[in-house]
């Protein structure tokens, strides 16, 4: 169930993509706000506690590996994991530099997914808004449809693929640790970016901090 859940929150990005319009898409600030938000309290409440039950530096070397490991992907993917999406129009190729980099970081996150966390509801917060605009922009952009299902498709199976291999495989077991705590970095970068990106300017928006807080809350008490 897990696994259809991951996926359907990509399908539901694509659908509510496909009657969007360019205006509607400044709303999805707020929602993207409350996504970070969501995400960042999950890492803090939950994933960082169970890394550090036997505190340890190199817990910490880990993170900071996550953190770089997801600076480097957005080289490539130019910040599509956290709602930023640059497609050349005069370029109707298919984008491997983004697919693939943007598959590295959802095959990843979902290896922590697991029923003693709350990471799962987490993910698929994450996923719709930028499920929606990769979407958004692939359409507007005038790419086929097949190559925005064919794109879509595999970036929805990255996540159940990680986390099937997290449970299945004995080895990644023994490395469970040091993998949440790389995740970690990067669930800390992703969502401290879309924070500070929700924010333009440093100006004070009321619903865009309401909906931090709001996020802040639901995760606390879930």
């Amino acid at each position: 169930m897990n696994y259809l859940l991951l996926f359907l929150a990509v399908v539901a990005g694509y659908i509510v993509a496909l009657i969007l319009r360019k205006k509607d898409l400044k709303n999805m600030e707020v929602f993207m706000a409350f996504s970070g938000a969501f995400l960042l309290s999950i890492t803090v409440f939950e994933l960082l506690p169970k890394v550090f039950e036997s505190p340890s530096k190199s817990i910490g070397v880990y993170i900071m590996l996550g953190i770089l490991l997801q600076i480097f992907l957005e080289f490539f993917s130019k910040g599509a994991e956290h709602g930023h999406v640059h497609l050349h129009s005069e370029n109707k190729h298919f984008p491997w530099i983004l697919f693939i980099s943007l598959s590295i970081h959802a095959f990843m996150e979902g290896f922590p997914i697991s029923e003693e966390n709350n990471l799962l509801v987490a993910i698929i917060i994450h996923k719709i808004p930028v499920a929606i605009i990769l979407s958004f922009f692939f359409i507007t952009a005038g790419y086929k449809q097949s190559t925005t299902l064919f794109f879509l498709f595999f970036f929805g199976v990255m996540t159940p693929l990680g986390n099937f291999i997290s449970n299945h495989y004995e080895f990644v077991h023994q490395y469970e640790t040091q993998i949440t705590a790389v995740v970690i970095g990067i669930f800390l970068h992703v969502s401290t970016t879309i924070l500070f990106e929700s924010s333009k300017n440093h100006k004070f928006h009321p619903a865009k901090m309401a909906a931090v807080i709001v996020a802040i809350g639901m995760a606390y008490l879930l």
